[in-house]
């Protein structure tokens, strides 16, 4: 089965598998550090930076709980985009249900939020910023280092999901200032059930790292299926020394599917075409001759991604109907041109193109 969708999940690189099986009987400890280091070393951090989770869900659940409970005396506000995964959001509503108040970004028709319109969302009670990196559905980036810069000046915490980006695009944590980020090992071809939170090691988080610590501690969280975390580890390696030749792959086959389907008259991109990730298209197609959906006939063929969270396409200020017909394609570097071109061809059958 061709994967269209390497954004929400892909097949476990060999390599990785291979790796987990030769050391899965080495010395616990001495594995999960040099993971650790592996990890640090793809997004500029150091290892004490880096705790591992079961998932990314996890880990923003986690990271949103400390840094509320520690940061009460100072405020309850937070700031999140209205374009965040849904992991995110759910971390936000179970906040509400503690006090927190939650004012959520607007973006613009390319799916970026207005840096102007975040710096005059502060309050005196803001402790919290969040906004994704990458966007799981549109590939649109974010201006990591300007939203740091303004949360920095207002005396806040910067979180950003950064799940998406993270082996895709180079990342170094320190240059662009954030506070928290974490870290998907299924979207490296890694294993699945294992993530981590990345937490900036420095005095004016040790409160927050020090609850985030002793929850690990209670719950027994350390007790992670080592294998996982050595297929992690070794997912960032290869990540690190193999992105820039995995978004030559991807952005050329991403550029053929595009440039072949611009034919049909009033197709669209959705998000902006400048600040996105190589291996990322969502596309806005008209309805058939007949009023069929695209998706309708693709998914008798192949399993794609219609978006998983409309909120994200109407934010963007799409309506229902364009909603609707708008596909996710997201490649990896295990997506064959002949895939993309054989799908590419059946689209455009569909347009009697």
């Amino acid at each position: 089965m061709v994967n269209l969708n390497f954004n929400k999940a892909s097949t476990i690189d060999e390599r990785i598998l291979a790796e987990m099986h030769a050391l899965k009987n080495s010395d616990a400890q001495l594995l999960s550090e040099n993971s650790k280091k592996q990890i640090a070393g793809l997004i500029g951090a150091s290892t004490s930076d880096i705790i591992f989770t079961s998932s990314v869900s996890e880990a923003i659940h986690l990271g949103f709980d400390a840094i509320f409970e520690t940061n009460s005396h100072k405020g309850n506000h937070i700031i999140v985009s209205k374009t965040e995964h849904q992991d995110v959001q759910s971390a936000c509503e179970f906040l509400q249900k503690k006090g927190a108040k939650i004012t959520f970004l607007d973006v613009d028709r390319e799916g970026r939020i207005d840096l102007q319109n975040l710096n005059e969302s502060f309050t005196k009670e803001t402790i919290l910023v969040s906004v994704v990196a990458a966007n799981h559905d549109t590939g649109v980036l974010q201006d990591l280092e300007k939203i740091a810069e303004i949360t920095r000046q207002n005396g806040a915490v910067f979180f950003s999901d950064t799940s998406q980006l993270i082996g895709k695009l180079p990342i170094d944590v320190a240059e662009i200032g954030l506070d928290f980020g974490c870290i998907s090992s299924h979207n490296l071809f890694g294993p699945p059930l294992i993530g981590a939170l990345y937490i900036k090691n420095n005095p004016s988080n040790y409160e927050i790292y020090n609850f985030i610590k002793q929850y690990l501690n209670e719950t027994d969280f350390q007790h992670l299926n080592l294998n996982n975390i050595i297929g992690f580890g070794k997912a960032c390696e290869i990540a690190q020394y193999e992105f820039w030749d995995n978004n030559t792959h991807t952005s050329k086959l991403r550029g053929y599917l595009e440039h072949q389907l611009l034919e049909i008259t009033d197709l669209r991109i959705n998000g902006s075409t400048k600040y996105r990730l190589y291996n990322t298209s969502n596309i806005c197609f008209p309805a058939l001759k007949n009023g069929d959906s695209v998706s309708s006939h693709i998914n008798k063929k192949w399993p794609i991604s219609t978006s998983s969270f409309p909120s994200v396409l109407n934010a963007m200020g799409l309506d229902e109907k364009e909603i609707n017909n708008s596909i996710k394609f997201s490649f990896g570097h295990q997506t064959k041109h002949e895939d993309v071109e054989q799908l590419t061809h059946f689209i455009l059958s569909l347009y009697d193109i």
